[in-house]
């Protein structure tokens, strides 16, 4: 028993490597079993998320608004329509499909129930110039940004409530702070106000205290011919980092792997490229120094967003009035040119 104190005395050096490493990084979730709900399933992030998480053995569970169609082949390509690409995305391993609306109450309760997070990657899509004349683009119109984009949120929010098992909501939104900056004005102008309702349904995740959330605001996605080696780029607290084109496939990882860092929950983090070589490889060491929000957002920006947008219409408008008359005094100058000719 006389060695029973050297014994522990070379147990604890042995194992205190193990526990500085542990202190010296953030605590990860724990590793029990999870499902993942996605929204936006068809969609070029939705189908980057639902195809990583396949390959990584997580549970996924899809949200979609229309039946596989049998008769359809599966397709990932670009150029694939949504029957295709829905078709292939049902046949990926640990894939489960659930017909339902973002909009349905109910099919989002039936997508959520026993999922421990959502990936929220839907949005409204642009309705043009319609967007412009309020009556012919009415807010109770279920594809208006309104019900897309904050209604939505609303539903999504109250379904992980009652699963009692979804712990954090991660929601893809963009920069919705500035509404009189020329982009917002004009994704506001053709898209149903999207950047405004964007802002106020992550307003509600922020004002939602029983579920976390994690919001992404990321760059221009689109492009997949850009750097990608070292370019990741992060700001929490939704702060500025110069705009930049980002793939659906960063993206959609980072919106996967921010799940396994608690201090990345009630976050909200701004995701650019930055120089080739000046960033990291991956998301990894950048969410591993994520803050949860600190700073005050603004309660509602919604009114502002309408104001500037009706302004850039009326500039708009404007324009195309003096284009108008532009054209009509050459019309006459030209009609009047052509007459003195020929007589």
């Amino acid at each position: 028993m006389a060695r029973t104190p050297g014994i522990i005395l070379v147990a604890v050096l042995l194992c205190a490597p193990l526990y500085i490493a542990a202190l010296a990084s953030p605590l990860r979730m724990s590793t029990t079993p999870r499902k993942i709900a996605v929204i936006g399933t068809t969609g070029r992030l939705g189908r980057q998320a639902i195809t990583q998480l396949s390959s990584r053995n997580v549970p996924v569970r899809c949200l979609l608004r229309r039946p596989i169609d049998p008769s359809v082949k599966p397709s990932i390509e670009k150029d694939a329509s949504s029957a295709e690409v829905a078709a292939y995305l049902a046949s990926l391993p640990g894939v489960e499909m659930v017909k339902g609306d973002v909009n349905d109450a109910d099919s989002i309760k039936a997508l959520i129930d026993g999922c421990t997070s959502v990936l929220a990657l839907h949005g409204a899509s642009a309705s043009g110039f319609k967007s412009l004349v309020p009556a012919l683009d009415p807010e109770t119109d279920p594809r208006h940004a309104k019900q897309i984009n904050y209604q939505g949120i609303k539903n999504i929010i109250a379904a992980a409530k009652e699963s009692k098992t979804c712990k954090r909501i991660v929601r893809v939104t963009g920069k919705g702070e500035t509404p009189w900056s020329f982009f917002s004005i004009l994704i506001n102008m053709l898209g149903s106000m999207a950047k405004a309702w964007n802002y106020e349904g992550e307003q509600l995740l922020r004002n939602c205290e029983d579920v976390d959330y994690t919001i992404v605001r990321p760059g221009v996605m689109g492009r997949d011919d850009i750097p990608k080696e070292k370019v990741l780029a992060l700001e929490d607290n939704g702060g500025d980092l110069p705009v930049s084109a980002v793939t659906h496939e960063q993206i959609a990882s980072l919106c996967i792997d921010c799940l396994d860092y608690p201090n990345a929950a009630r976050s909200t983090l701004t995701a650019m490229n930055i120089d080739p070589g000046t960033g990291e490889e991956t998301y990894a060491p950048l969410l591993e120094k994520v803050n949860a929000d600190s700073r005050e957002f603004p309660k509602s920006l919604i009114d502002e967003h309408k104001k500037a947008a009706r302004t850039g219409s009326a500039v708009l408008f404007g324009f195309f009035i003096f284009f108008m008359q532009g054209a009509v005094f050459v019309g006459k100058k030209t009609i009047s040119t052509i007459l003195s000719i020929w007589s």
